[in-house]
């Protein structure tokens, strides 16, 4: 992987979070869409580097994690949740399903409607690929100095309510903790 340069990303208020940005965007807003993409890309690809096994794709792995917290749930309050169209999810669904992810089942409260669940081996693969992001990020957050881990600490509540704001699932997240 190519090393990009990286941005000044200075204490708020100096000068790397004070330039201006195009479009008229916040320069944090800037900053941290760039971290997030970076970090999104460099967690997939170290994954598949790291751990070469792992071919689930991510729109399938999302599902799964919806799964594990929400589970049995409709196609359509899948999609929902991952705002997907509801076709876009029925054929991840039905990829799923022979692959041995995840079952079909009858509705209990609507005979008429279907369920879908995740099967044992749904579960482990769903824990497997957990683990292994937890140790390769558990990794590179050890190569960083205790004052960069604990910024990254402080800033997680920050971070899961910004999620929150944007409308995703972190709301579902924080509340249990």
């Amino acid at each position: 992987m190519s090393a990009q340069p990286r941005p000044d990303v200075s204490a708020p208020g100096s000068a790397g979070w004070a330039e201006s940005a195009p479009g008229g965007q916040a320069p944090e807003a800037r900053l941290l869409t760039e971290a997030v993409t970076r970090l999104r890309r460099a967690l997939r690809s170290s994954i598949r580097t790291d751990y070469p096994w792992e071919t689930l794709p991510m729109a399938q792995v999302e599902l799964l994690q919806v799964l594990g917290e929400h589970s049995p749930a409709r196609i359509s309050d899948l999609a929902a949740r991952r705002r997907l169209a509801p076709s876009t999810v029925s054929g991840l669904i039905g990829q799923m399903i022979s692959a041995g992810l995840v079952a079909r089942d009858v509705d209990a409260a609507d005979r008429r409607a279907s369920v879908v669940t995740l099967t044992d081996a749904g579960r482990e693969k769903l824990a497997a690929w957990t683990t292994a992001h937890e140790r390769r990020i558990d990794a590179a957050l050890g190569a960083l100095d205790d004052d960069a881990r604990e910024a990254i600490g402080n800033a997680l509540p920050a971070l899961f309510r910004l999620a929150e704001n944007l409308g995703g699932e972190a709301g579902d997240a924080t509340s249990e903790r």
